[in-house]
C-alpha cells in the first residue's frame, strides 16, 4: 500500500475541493483503490458536485443540523464547537474511491471535498492511501 499526507488550511472555506490532490496521487497507478482519509475528529470527506452552489447549500444544512450555540456537553473552544465534534457522524471521515488505470472512477459531477466547520483549527492533513489492485498484479 502506498500512503501521503496532504496538509490544507482551511480558514477561507468550509468546503474545500480536494478532487485535484487525490486525482493527482492515484495518477499512473493502474487499478485499485483509493482511500481518503480525514484523521480529525472535527472533519469529513464527502462527494459532491462543486462550484453550483451546493458548497453553501451543505454549509447551511448542516448549520441547521448542527447549531453553532451552547446546547452542547462538550463545550470547549468557541461557541459551538460540540457541533463540530458530531459532524463526522453526518460527513463521514474516510471514503474509498475506484481507480481505473490511475485515474478516479468518478461520475460526471463528482469532486471529492474536505468538509470543515471547525474554526479553531484550520490546519487538517487527508491521508491518501492506494491499494492496488492484486489480481492485476497476478496477470
Amino acid at each position: 500500500m502506498d500512503s501521503t499526507v496532504i496538509a490544507l488550511d482551511t480558514s477561507r472555506r468550509q468546503v474545500l475541493d480536494i478532487t485535484d490532490d487525490v486525482e493527482g496521487f492515484c495518477l499512473g497507478r493502474g487499478d485499485g483503490l483509493c482511500s481518503v482519509f480525514v484523521p480529525h475528529a472535527t472533519a469529513g470527506v464527502a462527494l459532491m458536485e462543486t462550484g453550483s452552489g451546493s458548497e453553501s447549500d451543505l454549509v447551511d444544512a448542516l448549520d441547521r443540523l448542527l447549531p453553532r450555540d451552547d446546547r452542547y456537553r462538550h463545550r470547549h473552544g468557541g461557541l459551538g464547537h460540540g457541533a463540530d465534534h458530531l459532524l463526522p457522524v453526518f460527513v463521514s471521515p474516510s471514503l474509498v474511491l475506484p481507480v481505473l488505470a490511475g485515474r478516479m472512477a468518478l461520475g460526471t459531477w463528482q469532486r471529492v471535498v474536505l468538509v470543515d466547520t471547525n474554526a479553531d483549527n484550520p490546519e487538517r492533513q487527508v491521508r491518501l492511501s492506494f491499494v492496488a489492485d492484486s489480481s492485476a498484479q497476478l496477470a
